[in-house]
């Protein structure tokens, strides 16, 4: 259902503008829009409400039937479609064995006043984090438990980089993410009750096993270079462990994380 003739140039501004927002977080952030690469990333953004202003799709690359699928998401609504040749497509995507399916998107920017808590809530709190990799594989983790919230402190990655969407599955768009500083976080954690807990070994850590994760729960990551900062570590109301048994002394920050986060939710059933 293409609305515009074919795209057949790398020079053409809708193209350049695509690598634009791949590339630069900057322009991502200036423009308010994400690149979504893939049918079942988009139809998760899209059945999360994301706004999907325009859509890029290449038919000798996405088929008959991936095309009938989109025809059904976008085909009443007010999405512009883009055909794009084969050559072109190869341009702006980011990663192999592409479906030929490629979105502008609009995603949320919420802060930690827009969160709705529940009486309980489980938040999955990062720090610093700067790998789009690591960030996907942890929403997927909280869209798994059904989390309250990610929360990101200080992130040096944009929460919507198109490469975190791709590790996320899509799972970006069905969890409320939030970027704050260490600062407001602490203070908002403070004023709503809820108990942090902090991944760092310390002398008063304690192993993940023993606490009690049923109340309003932060669970609190830091990377997997450096770990959390003295400051954030100091504030939390418990530092705890995942105790090691082998000769390596960490996880990767992901793999951590999913041990605390589902303990918390086996607690909870």
């Amino acid at each position: 259902m293409p609305l515009f003739d074919p795209i057949t140039s790398p020079q053409n501004p809708r193209i350049k503008n695509l690598l634009k927002l791949q590339q630069k977080s900057s322009e991502r952030r200036a423009q308010g829009l994400t690149i979504i690469e893939g049918l079942r990333e988009l139809t998760i953004a899209h059945g999360a409400g994301v706004a999907i202003p325009a859509l890029f799709v290449c038919p000798d690359l996405a088929g008959t039937e991936r095309r009938r699928q989109l025809e059904e998401l976008f085909g009443g609504g007010s999405t512009e479609w883009f055909e794009v040749s084969k050559a072109v497509f190869e341009k702006v995507a980011y990663r192999e064995g592409s479906d030929g399916v490629l979105a502008l998107a609009r995603p949320p920017q919420l802060a930690l006043e827009d969160l709705v808590l529940p009486d309980a809530p489980l938040l999955l709190v990062l720090e610093a984090v700067e790998k789009p990799g690591n960030l996907g594989a942890i929403l997927r983790t909280a869209d798994a438990a059904q989390a309250t919230a990610v929360i990101v402190c200080d992130p040096r990655t944009d929460l919507f980089n198109p490469n975190a969407i791709r590790s996320s599955i899509g799972c970006s768009f069905t969890v409320p993410t939030v970027a704050t500083t260490r600062e407001a976080l602490l203070a908002w954690c403070r004023q709503h009750g809820i108990r942090t807990y902090a991944a760092a070994l310390t002398e008063h850590a304690v192993a993940y096993t023993t606490c009690d994760f049923r109340g309003p729960t932060a669970l609190v990551m830091g990377t997997e270079a450096d770990g959390l900062t003295p400051e954030l570590m100091k504030a939390c109301d418990q530092t705890i462990i995942i105790p090691m048994r082998g000769a390596i002394d960490s996880l990767n920050v992901s793999t951590a994380t999913a041990i605390l986060t589902f303990e918390a939710v086996r607690q909870r059933e």
